[in-house]
């Protein structure tokens, strides 16, 4: 990809994701991922509705009227983007691949982030780490993360979700809201590394999938390939058994899934790569607002 090209990628994905953020995001975001507290703004009159517990009796005394102390929201909120960039995500068989649907969200979340003036970092992982991004806020920022996002090239094509939560928890020293944004394609169990960094931190995951991992068609012979271990087979899709033995490993692994986000305590939601991903989103922020 040239740099004409990648700059007219990211210029497209940033038109839709500040449109997104602005318009659809920016509120249910702030609502969903609070500040550290509360702290104090002012003080002004008090008015009928006025919680009693928030009377400032010191002014109070020295005006002869009741004062009420005002606070506000401390955000200084720091996000996290944990992106998976291994093999597994080069595959769409829809609108899109799963990679850019991945980017398309992480930017999206990245501009809300910043419409609510939070830091923003990045992590991108395979089976290491392949690159870290430290948390700043800022258009030029974001963008500079979308250009990565489009061309970043990773050393290795395989998955290891535990090694980069578990780096998460040791790279940020200060609490932040991590978002994990993979196909969870991974052999390994990473239940304990996730409830260790959701103690620690906020951790939301995003799983973005093909539906054709869900639900094979029948198109015959069909030659199949492992992006991340580079094996290659082929599978009659024109088998019932097969294509039925296919859904249950679907159910199966979503299942799994769903238990290691129960046992961590961890909001998430999948998203297809035909899908709207603005409706997942709003409803994950809802849930959690």
């Amino acid at each position: 990809m040239d740099t004409n090209e990648i700059l007219q990628k990211v210029r497209k994905i940033e038109i839709k994701a500040r449109g997104l953020s602005q318009n659809i995001f920016a509120g249910q975001y702030h609502s969903a991922f609070k500040g550290k507290g509360m702290a104090f703004s002012e003080v002004r009159e008090y008015q009928f509705g006025d919680d009693v517990r928030d009377i400032d009796w010191n002014v109070t005394a020295r005006f002869h009227h009741p004062y009420v102390k005002v606070f506000e929201e401390e955000r200084e909120l720091t996000v996290m983007l944990l992106i998976d960039v291994s093999g597994s995500l080069d595959f769409g068989t829809t609108q899109q691949m799963k990679r850019q649907l991945a980017t398309e969200i992480a930017a999206t979340i990245a501009f809300s982030a910043i419409e609510n003036n939070d830091k923003i970092g990045v992590i991108f992982f395979s089976d290491r780490i392949e690159k870290y991004i430290p948390p700043k806020n800022g258009r030029k920022h974001i963008l500079y993360i979308i250009r990565e996002m489009l061309d970043f090239h990773p050393q290795s094509t395989r998955t290891d979700i535990g090694m980069a939560t578990a780096y998460l928890t040791r790279v940020m020293k200060r609490h932040c809201t991590s978002f994990i944004i993979s196909d969870f394609y991974d052999r390994k169990d990473f239940t304990k590394e996730m409830e260790i960094a959701n103690r620690k931190h906020d951790v939301v995951a995003i799983q973005v999938y093909d539906p054709r991992a869900k639900q094979l068609p029948d198109v015959g012979l069909l030659k199949v390939l492992d992006a991340e271990t580079g094996h290659e087979m082929y599978i009659d899709t024109s088998s019932r058994k097969l294509r039925q033995a296919h859904t249950r490993y679907w159910i199966e692994r979503e299942d799994k899934l769903n238990t290691v986000f129960a046992k961590s305590r961890i909001d998430w939601t999948a998203i297809a790569t035909n899908e709207d991903f603005t409706k997942a989103l709003m409803l994950l922020f809802k849930r959690r607002a």
